[in-house]
């Protein structure tokens, strides 16, 4: 029921059962603002034998130039830590709120000082930056 959730909407594309486990999603992401707008993000949900008790973990596996997200993928997402998760959040929100984290990046939530640092200090030069590399890795729309 939450795959199909998944599947309808309209941020994202190419939801599946990964290897047939239903306990591993994957996915493209299709953010709606620059600079990632130009290219879907591959993306993996992968839930726990205890789902819903605990909060499936998201990674990205197409490499994008973003504060939130480090190098091997793994995204600071507060609502799927231990601390804030609701075993009545569905996995339509998690990915709803990993595709606003790429939209809108926020300073707050960071896995890479040094790009929420040039994100701050010098924007034009990070929207360069994470367009070019979205230019390079992102797979088309």
């Amino acid at each position: 029921q939450e795959l199909e959730e998944a599947r309808r909407w309209e941020g994202a594309r190419d939801v599946r059962p990964l290897d047939g486990n239903v306990r591993r999603w994957g996915g493209l992401l299709l953010p709606n603002k620059p600079p990632y707008n130009t290219g879907a993000f591959r993306f993996e949900l992968t839930f726990s034998p205890n789902h819903p008790l605990e909060p499936p973990c998201a990674t990205l596996r197409t490499p994008i130039y973003h504060p939130s997200v480090d190098l091997e993928g793994r995204v600071c997402q507060p609502l799927t830590t231990p601390v804030h998760w609701e075993p009545t959040t569905r996995a339509i929100q998690v990915l709803q709120d990993l595709l606003l984290q790429l939209d809108s990046p926020d300073p707050q939530r960071v896995l890479r000082p040094d790009v929420a640092r040039e994100l701050q200090e010098r924007p034009e030069e990070f929207r360069r930056r994470a367009e070019e590399h979205a230019r390079l890795h992102a797979e088309p729309r």
